[in-house]
């Protein structure tokens, strides 16, 4: 895409993946969040009817989140089949790091969710890092 060669392209990849899978799983968890404080605060028939679908919703941001920022990231890849699989494979990361988080509900609570919210925004923000280094530009 840009005249300026990469300066580690397994790095830009990687970083992006990650990046994608971070910030993906982080809207799974947030929904898992939404739903265990609704959970607390209402009787489970009143539950069901107040709020249907927050993790059908929070699973459909972490693939969209996930695929989008991989394939966002990878910008700097000339092969599109290369940014196709990062974002697949960043959108997939993405609901398995979210799902990750229903263990932690059961054993840990609200407490337990917030924390993993927290450690994949920072994976998010870590692994972008990561991809600027490998594409080279600090500034982008």
């Amino acid at each position: 895409m840009s005249d300026e060669p990469i300066k580690d392209p397994l790095a830009l990849g990687l970083g992006s993946l990650a990046a994608g899978a971070g910030f993906g799983g982080a809207c799974l968890t947030a929904a898992q969040i939404v739903a265990a404080i609704l959970r607390g605060d209402l009787e489970p028939n009143v539950y069901r009817d107040t709020a249907p679908d927050p993790l059908l919703a929070g699973v459909i941001a972490a693939i969209g989140v996930g695929g989008a920022y991989g394939w966002y990231r990878g910008v700097a890849l000339d092969n599109i089949w290369q940014r196709g699989v990062i974002a697949v494979l960043a959108a997939i990361g993405a609901v398995l790091i979210g799902f990750l988080a229903a263990p932690l509900d059961r054993f840990l609570g609200l407490i337990g969710l917030l924390v993993w919210f927290l450690l994949n925004i920072l994976l998010g923000i870590l692994a972008t890092r990561w991809a600027i280094k490998g594409k080279g530009a600090e500034g982008t």
